[in-house]
């Protein structure tokens, strides 16, 4: 492909914020075009891309550009499925945000849509390309573990409220679960650190703090009990009330993963906790590596034994990178250029997308119907 990599962008809000990182000084790719709902993001995404970068509210004209080869799928979850099918099937190469999608079939169809075009298709995992779990990934690979048995993640999401009770992705409607929209990217790294993927699942949650019985076009700058109300985060005039009858999504979920292999994890979060951070443990034959957050060090305990590797435990102190999502989201955008410019197999794939969706459907199924085990359904034949 001739460069530079001209990029369209579907949701220019948020997480859109990506696709600064695409605007390269080496010339390799440049953004010339966005679509979004709310035109408050125009002025600041022309800003950054120039005044002459192409703007509408409907996706399907930008998708329809000939100027545009690769397309970023970055709008809120319960569109990928609608928007990564469409531009997959205009011809455009895709890069699209996790969740690859809200249900299984959804990701299956995109899976299906990606096969069909011919073209690349990339999921947004960038925990992947995060320092910290790039080198717990060396140190499984090289076995100073052995072979991974058991896996335990907490995430202690501290602002539970602020990013997900306050809006869209507090129905099940728009999100499943959080098991799905915010367990995808731990879901995905346990698939990743162990190199296998999840066979059955067992689940619990509830919903404990968020929701409630006030009205559902309640918002935070309107509301008589803002100076007492018991989330903090209860300030942004576009707010709609964490406390609105329609939240029907758990906001403190257990799951319990019987991965390949006869690996056993466990995940827990919680989206109301004082604190925020990420707590990661494997344990092998030979010993057990631990996290405490996604950034900070990285302890290896070794078990006892005779021989030379058994005899110290060590730390691995990882270097701070520069960037959004712990130095990842300048990576995980530059290994989208090197997809497309060389066909380098991108280390965030798409049947990766389909894996951590499918977990946490089951998850959130299991949950809501007593706890009852699921299995996994295995993926299209030709995507394994």
């Amino acid at each position: 492909m001739d460069t530079p990599i001209r990029i369209g962008v579907i949701g220019i809000g948020g997480r859109g914020r990506i696709a600064n990182h695409w605007k390269r000084a080496d010339g390799l790719s440049k953004v010339v075009g966005g679509a979004d709902v709310t035109d408050s993001y125009v002025a600041g995404f022309r800003e950054m891309h120039g005044d002459d970068v192409f703007f509408t509210h409907d996706y399907r004209e930008l998708i329809a550009r000939d100027d545009i080869d690769a397309v970023a799928v970055t709008s809120p979850d319960f569109t990928h499925e609608e928007y990564a099918v469409a531009a997959l099937e205009a011809g455009k190469h895709v890069f699209c945000e996790k969740p690859l999608a809200i249900t299984i079939e959804g990701c299956d169809r995109i899976l299906e849509a990606w096969r069909a075009s011919g073209k690349h298709l990339m999921v947004g995992f960038n925990m992947r390309y995060m320092r910290m779990f790039n080198v717990m990934k060396q140190i499984a690979e090289d076995g100073v573990i052995g072979e991974i048995k058991a896996v335990w993640v907490r995430h202690f999401v501290g602002q539970g409220g602020n990013f997900y009770y306050h809006d869209w992705h507090a129905t099940r409607q728009n999100a499943t679960s959080l098991l799905l929209q915010k367990g995808s990217h731990d879901i995905d790294m346990i698939h990743w650190l162990t190199g296998r993927y999840t066979r059955r699942v067992v689940a619990m949650g509830s919903l404990d703090f968020f929701g409630g019985d006030r009205p559902n076009d309640l918002r935070c700058t309107d509301c008589e009990d803002l100076d007492t109300c018991p989330d903090p985060y209860a300030v942004d005039t576009r707010q709609q009330c964490a406390f609105r009858q329609e939240v029907d999504v758990e906001d403190h979920d257990m799951l319990l993963m019987d991965l390949e292999g006869g690996i056993k994890a466990a995940y827990l979060q919680c989206q109301y906790t004082p604190d925020y951070r990420r707590n990661y443990c494997l344990i092998g034959t030979k010993g057990r590596m631990e996290c405490k957050d996604l950034v900070g060090d990285v302890t290896v305990l070794t078990r006892r034994g005779r021989s030379a590797e058994f005899l110290s435990d060590r730390t691995y102190h990882v270097k701070p990178a520069e960037g959004t999502h712990a130095g990842a989201d300048p990576v995980i955008a530059g290994d989208f250029v090197q997809m497309l410019l060389t066909g380098k197999e991108p280390i965030a794939t798409p049947l990766a997308g389909r894996m951590s969706v499918a977990v946490g459907v089951k998850g959130a199924e299991s949950l809501r119907n007593g706890s009852m085990p699921q299995d996994i359904p295995a993926p299209p034949a030709w995507a394994r």
